[in-house]
Formats: structure tokens, C-alpha cells, sequence
């Protein structure tokens, strides 16, 4: 997820396994929310807003991880119009395995 300007954010679409639940929704209803989640620091952003996907060039190529080879299909461009601190009371902590 990269952070585009003061209110928009966008992230890459991979292949996946063909579904494209979330872009079946955005053709449907582009309003939107997003969890951001914090495990180790125990909080959650949660986003409002609306999104829309988008092929163009410029932005896959500066979506794309040079240490990830996964083709980007497409990217999700999210405009934020609230955000929150939401309670953070059911996430988890995250807990070391004990080695055996």
C-alpha cells in the first residue's frame, strides 16, 4: 500500500485466484473501508472512503515491489473521506511459538 497524497492510498491487485470479489463489489458500489491493522502495537485504523481500480502504467510501476515477482494486474486507487482509531479491545496479541 502506498500513500499517494493526503487523502488517497492505493495498493496492487494480483492475480490471485481469479474470484475478484472486491472488484466485482467496486463495479457494483465504490464506497468502501479498509482495516489497517497494528498486531504489534495492538490498534486499528479503520478507513472510509471510496475506491476505484485502475490499469494505468505509471502507477502499477510505482505500486510494484522489485522483491516480489507476482505480475500486478491492476491497482485500487482508495479516496479517504473518515478515518478512526477504531477499539482495539479483540485484537489479538500476537504471541511467540514456544520451540520444542
Amino acid at each position: 500500500m502506498k500513500v499517494l497524497d493526503a487523502r488517497t492510498v492505493a495498493f496492487a491487485e494480483y492475480a490471485g485466484n481469479k474470484q475478484y470479489i472486491s472488484i466485482g463489489n467496486l463495479a457494483e458500489n465504490e464506497r468502501s473501508f479498509l482495516f489497517l491493522m497494528d498486531y504489534a502495537e495492538g490498534r486499528r485504523l479503520k478507513l472510509w472512503g471510496r475506491a476505484r481500480r485502475t490499469g494505468e502504467a505509471a502507477l502499477l510501476a510505482r505500486l510494484a515491489d522489485p522483491a516480489y515477482s507476482a505480475l500486478i494486474e491492476q491497482a485500487i486507487v482508495f479516496s479517504v473521506l473518515a478515518w478512526d482509531w477504531n477499539c482495539s479491545q479483540h485484537i489479538p496479541r500476537l504471541v511467540p511459538a514456544e520451540r520444542r
